[in-house]
């Protein structure tokens, strides 16, 4: 099957058609061989590797195909943080607003995060490169207020300090 069409997941609504490539998927189906209910969590972040997100479609036809139920495979994406049914930015910004990152002024980074990439919490910039994420806490108390962007920390965070860093990812795209 070479594309299908994307729902609209939110609203369950027919969209625009997003042409879904399923080249990818079948790729990896034929380098994985037979996939057995223990396989579901590598298949699925091999899956997104090779999409950058979890379309609904490619999940519904590799449910199918391997056997193992779309709800379950839902069941393991919303479990896991690290799974998205929505298209994601090549950099994750997570911006903690935890109470230690509260109190010292994390409401100001965020607002200068969503200033600087015309972005909103949830969000993907219209360019791809970034999207914007709130999170109860990253475990640094002592750096807030902190934010993570991909696997790096930058703490002790003021408006300043955000612009800047947020400068270096920008000049590096």
């Amino acid at each position: 099957m070479a594309s299908k069409s994307l729902r609209d997941s939110d609203s369950g609504s027919e969209s625009k058609a997003v042409p879904v490539d399923m080249a990818p998927a079948d790729r990896l189906l034929r380098e994985m061989g037979r996939v057995v209910p223990q396989d579901l969590i590598p298949l699925l972040q091999k899956l997104q590797d090779a999409y950058g997100y979890l379309p609904a479609e490619v999940l519904k036809e590799v449910s199918d195909r391997i056997g193992i139920p779309t709800s379950r495979m839902y069941g393991v994406i919303t479990f896991y943080a690290q799974f998205y049914l929505k298209p994601h930015g090549r950099h994750t910004i997570r911006c903690c607003r935890g109470t230690a990152c509260h109190v010292r002024g994390a409401a100001a980074v965020s607002e200068t995060i969503s200033q600087e990439l015309k972005v909103g919490e949830g969000e993907m910039t219209k360019d791809g490169v970034f999207t914007f994420e709130t999170v109860a806490c990253l475990g640094t108390c002592f750096l807030s207020p902190v934010m993570m962007i991909d696997s790096d920390y930058f703490g002790l965070l003021t408006p300043e300090k955000t612009k800047k860093i947020l400068k270096t990812y920008k000049q590096d795209e």
